[in-house]
């Protein structure tokens, strides 16, 4: 500590610096953004990088929907974004980001519909391209409002230029794209079941998927047998969850694998669908359990012998609905009867019905088969109803308009009911697909759709990485380094196992399927699609110029047909394309055509949510192979969701959300960044008022470590600064913990960690720098006139300045860009700064092992010193004037006791070589040390404070010798200090 007295206060070199303790985000940090857009900071650094070229870096920013305020999911993804490019900029790269929008498909669609609803308007009635306009503008909206809630979070990138999947050139690639799916030979139309949205009258991708708990009802139905003779009579059992399929059943499997019994009912109970003597064929590990469903009791039923796989083969059934008065035929068929490799004894009763129209699996079976055309049919409409001729069903819906459960399935279930058909009937509760637009159930809807085969040759001679989409994308996998490594697996799994891709929407906003069909040929032909280059031209010409509403102008067809074919023998295709598509494609308009895109048209990080790897990485990963053989992306990282302090998901409905506007508001958007940074964002992340007052709290404590080095530096004169060589020890060992960690800060950017970079310059700064550094030369600091320690100490100063400032700029931009400023021009910005250098001679792995040696001989006189003050015999460690006892080996390494006395923050002294007393002060882990206590002798320094025997003895009256040097120095006059 430092005197009191007036006179000498004056004389110290105090900190001095209008830097604030409170830093007051929320009101200041619009000021900044204010400030780098008047500066133009990101269009700076591109010029910079034009002048003196540096090595480009690129993220693809993956386009969040343009259709609502941001969510704290937002604020983790883009802050993320910006670290990356933030700090690999500072790390000498030309570190380019471009932000993006999706605006095309269902969540914009969608909320024009509901505008229309509330309207009363009939979106049909509407005239197309009026309908997309208004689409077009909505989203637009979007995009401004989304852009300064992002630029708020301190978000830098090219803001003026996004990309926009609605911008006329971004369609016009988009629809490029999907015309060399149209070349190559991987585009087809076929009628396979799709996930189909009834509200919204559309197929789904697997990411346009959410899954919830559904109260399902659940089904056991009989089939007659027919076709061997020792088991007519007996009834194959199937089980089902959706019982509105049972009409389109077409087929019913069992398992080759599987035991399987003729089960007889012996006795029933009052109430029941069974009747003694009805046999039953079921897997025997579920017999018990169907049995029991149709409220039999154990002795009400016996297994009567085994049923072989022989017997099964022989088999065909009937169908509950066969030869039914009114059902005109529909279900008179019978019904086919066969082994599959997907059918399990674990749940239902080891028979599974088979409506190939509504399942992937029953229609995979089947197509392998070449059956397809015996088994399909076209039952349910788009809307989610029976067509009209069905009999007994037809009109009734699955599902209601508004999502609730329709009258189809109970229908159906009644029907069963009186043909004799149900066994038992029940309700089940189970994870079910949504539509993540609707919230409303999907169902599995043959259809026709087109698809981009995976597994078809890809015709456009490039075989260098496989002949197939799929077999590119699993080479291209294993090319690209993922964090966390998990995310590989992830999605090579998903690569491995994914069908073809749906790539067609029934929907009015979006990029069209820009092809033509020949009519009266069916899509197996090989002229069914019209592939002519001619056309093609004319077609992303006007895309070009009038963006994609030129495919639905009157008269299209004949524009862009005419003169080359006859335009009235083609169909023209009108469905849009898969949302997935579009930002599947924005590599090819961001990265490759823009000026400020990727130099290889490759992005050297794509940074998402893990929902992404069925998403954003995986569409873009199947689209750049489909097209150019390769991945369009080096790198990906994923970061995963958002929840409550208490880990639960955050949802509106249970009120457990949290807007970044108001963490914002109340914190500042660098508390939220500093959030980030602290959590290990690969994983789940929690937030809430508790963890945000910790991570203000991490805040303050390093703004004060800040505001410390702030102080002291204007007594910083460069022209006086010293070299690292000629420094003392303690500078020197500043300067190697310094080296050390640049190598961790790097490392720790180059990987995108930037928890362990944060965690690794807080540790620094807080128990290096703060706890002991600081606290060791604030005496120096103050004290000191121009001695070598004193300078040495402040040419460290300014090197952790430089570091600290630019190494945190990159996760709290606001402040370091408040502290850069304290010391520089009003011209310049933090933000246009490389990370320094660090000279590799700074680094001295030997001193760094002699340090460690004294900073655990001086925890054993600091332990001494804290038991003397809480048995208050000290206030102050510089009452002290302890005796250390050391052994040969550790008298060797410390051996200069004024040096010693200011590391432990002592007036005094004393070493000894050698064994201490019985009863001196020692510390278990800490061997050949021993410390007696003993007090400072002498007088305080009126100036320092410090206790020694010289006090008084020099011509500034009450200091020591130390100060009365530099109290000449600094050109006082010791008649100027009465005591």
């Amino acid at each position: 500590m430092c005197a009191e007295t007036p006179e000498y206060k004056t004389t110290l070199n105090l900190p001095k610096t209008d830097f604030p303790m409170r830093a007051g985000l929320p009101k200041r940090e619009p000021v900044w953004l204010e400030r780098w857009e008047k500066m133009g900071v990101y269009n700076q650094l591109r010029e910079k990088a034009k002048a003196a070229p540096r090595k480009p870096f690129t993220l693809h920013d993956g386009p969040p929907y343009a259709n609502g305020h941001l969510h704290i999911g937002h604020a983790l993804n883009k802050t993320i974004k910006d670290m990356i490019v933030r700090s690999h900029q500072m790390m000498g790269n030309d570190a380019r980001y471009i932000p993006g929008w999706d605006c095309h498909g269902l969540p914009i669609e969608w909320k024009i519909e509901e505008q229309y609803r509330k309207k009363g308007r009939d979106k049909d009635q509407v005239p197309i391209n009026e309908f997309r306009a208004e689409c077009r503008s909505f989203a637009a909206g979007w995009v401004d409002i989304q852009r300064e809630e992002f630029k708020r979070l301190g978000v830098q990138g090219n803001w003026e230029k996004p990309y926009l999947t609605m911008d006329f050139h971004a369609e016009r690639v988009i629809a490029e794209e999907f015309m060399k799916f149209l070349t190559n030979g991987t585009l087809y139309q076929g009628s396979k079941p799709v996930m189909w949205s009834p509200v919204e009258q559309t197929a789904l991708a697997e990411a346009e998927v959410e899954y919830h708990d559904k109260d399902s009802f659940t089904i056991w139905v009989k089939f007659d047998v027919v076709g061997a003779a020792d088991l007519e009579g007996a009834q194959v059992v199937i089980w089902t969850t959706t019982p509105w399929t049972i009409p389109s059943n077409k087929a019913v499997v069992y398992g080759a694998g599987i035991s399987y019994g003729l089960y007889e009912v012996t006795g029933t109970p009052d109430e029941c669908w069974l009747n003694v003597g009805d046999r039953y064929l079921l897997a025997d590990n579920l017999a018990a359990d169907v049995m029991g469903r149709g409220r039999l009791e154990e002795d009400q039923w016996t297994r009567v012998r085994d049923v072989t796989n022989e017997e099964l083969e022989t088999i065909s059934l009937k169908h509950p609905f066969n030869g039914v008065e009114g059902g005109e035929g529909e279900w008179d068929d019978i019904r086919d009867f066969r082994a599959a490799e997907f059918v399990t004894d674990t749940e239902g009763t080891g028979f599974v019905h088979c409506a190939p129209s509504h399942g992937l699996e029953e229609y995979d079976l089947y197509r392998e088969l070449g059956m397809l055309e015996q088994v399909i049919t076209y039952n349910v409409n788009p809307d989610g109803r029976y067509r009209d001729d069905l009999p007994f069903f037809g009109g009734k819906a699955i599902l209601k308009p508004n999502g609730k459960e329709g009258n189809a399935n109970a229908a159906v279930i009644d029907k069963l009911v009186e043909v004799g058909g149900l066994l038992a009937r029940g309700k089940i509760k189970h994870s079910y697909p949504h539509s993540w637009r609707s919230k409303a159930p999907v169902i599995y809807r043959n259809t026709p759709q087109w698809f981009a085969a995976i597994d078809r040759p890809v015709g456009d001679g490039q075989d260098t990485f496989g002949k197939t989409i799929r077999e590119r994308a699993l080479t291209e996998i294993d090319n690209v380094k993922w964090t966390p490594k998990s995310g590989r697996n992830r999605l090579h799994a998903m690569m491995e196992a994914r069908p073809d891709w749906v790539l067609s929407r029934q929907r009015a906003w979006g990029v069209p399927l820009t092809c033509f069909t020949l009519k009266g040929k069916l899509p197996t032909d090989a002229e069914f699609l019209l592939r002519n280059d001619a056309v093609n031209k004319r077609i992303v010409e006007a895309f070009e110029a009038e963006g994609a509403d030129a495919w639905y102008e009157e008269g299209a067809k004949e524009r862009f047909l005419g003169g080359i074919v006859n335009p009235d023998d083609y169909d023209q295709v009108m469905d849009i394309l898969d949302v997935w598509f579009d930002s599947g494609s924005t590599h090819a308009f961001t990265l490759r055509d823009r000026e400020d895109g990727s130099d290889d048209g490759i992005a050297d990080v794509y940074m998402e949510g893990t929902d992404q790897h069925r998403g954003w990485f995986h569409s873009s990963l199947l689209q750049s192979c489909g097209t150019y053989g390769r991945a369009p992306y080096r790198n990906v990282v994923t970061h995963g969701f958002t929840l409550d302090a208490k880990g639960m998901k955050m949802s509106k409905s249970i009120g457990n959300t949290i807007v970044p506007e108001k963490i914002i508001q109340q914190y500042g958007a660098d508390i939220l960044r500093l959030w980030v940074a602290q959590t290990d964002y690969t994983s789940d992340q929690r937030i809430g008022d508790e963890i945000l007052k910790g991570t203000a709290d991490s805040y303050r404590r390093l703004r004060n470590t800040m505001r410390y080095m702030l102080g002291s530096l204007p007594d910083f004169d460069a022209s006086k600064a010293v070299a690292a060589e000629d420094m003392p020890e303690l500078e020197r060992l500043i300067l190697h913990k310094l080296s050390l960690l640049d190598e961790v800060v790097r490392d720790g950017y180059a990987r995108f960690d930037f928890q362990g970079v944060f965690r690794a310059i807080f540790d620094f700064a807080t128990l290096d720098l703060s706890s002991f550094y600081f606290d060791i030369r604030k005496d120096a600091l103050y004290c000191d006139g121009d001695t070598l320690r004193r300078l040495s100490a402040l040419t460290v100063l300014d090197h952790l300045y430089s570091r600290l400032t630019t190494w945190l700029a990159p996760i709290l931009p606001f402040t370091m860009e408040e502290v850069w400023l304290q010391r520089n021009g009003e011209d310049t910005s933090v933000h246009l700064i490389d990370f320094p250098e660090t000279p590799s001679t700074w680094r001295d792995d030997a001193l760094a092992a002699r340090a460690e040696t004294v900073r655990a001989v001086r925890r054993v006189v600091t332990g001494c010193l804290e038991e003397q003050r809480t048995a208050k015999v000290i206030g102050s460690s510089l009452e002290a004037a302890p005796v250390v006892y050391l052994n040969a080996e550790l008298a060797a390494i410390i051996t200069d006791p004024e040096t010693f006395a200011d590391l432990c923050i002592t007036s005094q002294i004393k070493l000894v070589e050698g064994e201490g007393p019985a009863d001196a002060f020692t510390l278990d882990d800490v061997k050949g040390v021993s410390v007696v206590f003993a007090k400072a002798e002498g007088q305080k320094c009126a100036r320092s404070w410090k206790i020694l025997p010289d006090v008084g003895t020099y011509s500034f009256p009450g200091v020591s010798k130390r100060c009365d040097e530099a109290l000449r120095e600094k050109g006082f006059n010791p008649s100027d200090f009465a005591v």
